[in-house]
């Protein structure tokens, strides 16, 4: 037998596995941690720009045409995401720029850059420069009525909302 109480083996036990324990601690500890995060401690802001439009409505049957003057069916839109902008054909800088994050963000989509559009709803009769349309080649370009786009896309509740503000994606 041992000539040691039972006792005095608690604290040598503890001794030999404490590293082992220590090492299990530090494993554990970030999982419980971020499980604590996610679970108990939402973030209180969000980054997001845009709300959903509800009810959901089907695209109307619009009257576009190409800058070449030939009808377009808003239903040959249908079967992929579009990217919508509206403005005036006078393409001032904000209107550059909203083409330019749908191209990009086209570009961000890799292989499946295919399955998104890019339109731009002109809702008046002035002239594209040449150079809009070379930089921004791949945009389907359609002169549209204003009053149509205006039903069609809601506008955010507040004063001072525009169409020309905002950049809409459609779901196929």
């Amino acid at each position: 037998m041992t000539d040691r109480p039972p006792a005095a083996a608690a604290p040598s036990h503890w001794r030999r596995y404490r590293m082992l324990y220590l090492l299990l601690a530090v494993c554990v500890a970030p999982v419980i941690a971020s499980y604590t995060a996610y679970y108990l401690l939402p973030p209180a802001g969000r980054t997001n720009y845009g709300a959903l439009v509800e009810p959901q409505r089907p695209l109307p049957a619009l009257s576009l045409r190409r800058l070449d003057g030939t009808a377009v069916e808003a239903a040959s839109l249908r079967g992929s995401w579009l990217m919508v902008q509206v403005d005036g054909g006078e393409c001032d800088a904000a209107c550059a720029k909203k083409l330019w994050q749908m191209r990009q963000v086209r570009l961000t989509t890799g292989k499946d850059a295919d399955r998104v559009g890019r339109v731009w709803l002109i809702v008046d009769e002035a002239p594209l420069a040449t150079s809009v349309i070379r930089e921004y080649d791949g945009t389907m370009f359609l002169r549209a009525r204003a009053d149509e786009v205006a039903a069609f896309l809601p506008l955010p509740a507040g004063p001072g909302a525009r169409l020309a503000d905002h950049i809409w994606l459609i779901d196929p």
